[in-house]
C-alpha cells in the first residue's frame, strides 16, 4: 500500500486548502483515513479521520467546524478541505491508513500502518 499526499502550499489568513491522499494497492473505503499534522519542533498531532466503519468523521477540536474530510472511492482518495486558515495551521499534513483499527485508536498517529510522505501548508497573517 501507497498513500500519495498533496495540495499543501501557501495561504493568507482566512483563505482554503484541499489536501488529497490518494492510495495504491488496496481500497481505502474499506479502511480508517486519517489526517495528522506536525508543526515545527512539535509533536505530531490529530486533524481528522474516517472511520472504517460507517464512515464517520472525527476531528479535533482546534479544526471542528473549518476542516472536512471527505473520501471518494472511485478515485481512491481522501480529501482533507480546510477552510478559514489560521497561522497556526501551519504544519507538515500527513496522511494515514489502516483497515484493522478499533474507534478508540484512530486518534494516535502511531497506530497507523500506511503513510504519505507529508505535504506542506503554510498560513501567513
Amino acid at each position: 500500500v501507497q498513500l500519495q499526499a498533496s495540495g499543501g502550499g501557501a495561504a493568507q489568513t482566512g483563505g482554503s486548502l484541499r489536501l488529497s491522499c490518494v492510495a495504491s494497492g488496496r481500497a481505502l473505503s474499506s479502511g480508517s483515513v486519517a489526517w495528522f499534522r506536525q508543526a515545527p519542533g512539535k509533536d505530531r498531532i490529530f486533524v481528522a479521520a474516517l472511520f472504517r466503519r460507517g464512515g464517520n468523521t472525527y476531528y479535533s477540536d482546534s479544526v471542528k467546524g473549518r476542516f472536512t474530510i471527505s473520501r471518494d472511492n472511485a478515485k481512491n482518495t481522501v480529501y482533507l478541505q480546510m477552510n478559514n486558515l489560521t497561522p497556526e495551521d501551519t504544519a507538515v499534513y500527513y496522511c494515514a491508513a489502516d483497515w484493522s483499527l478499533i474507534l478508540s485508536s484512530i486518534w494516535t498517529w502511531s497506530n497507523y500502518d500506511y503513510w504519505g510522505q507529508g505535504t506542506l501548508v503554510t498560513v501567513s497573517s
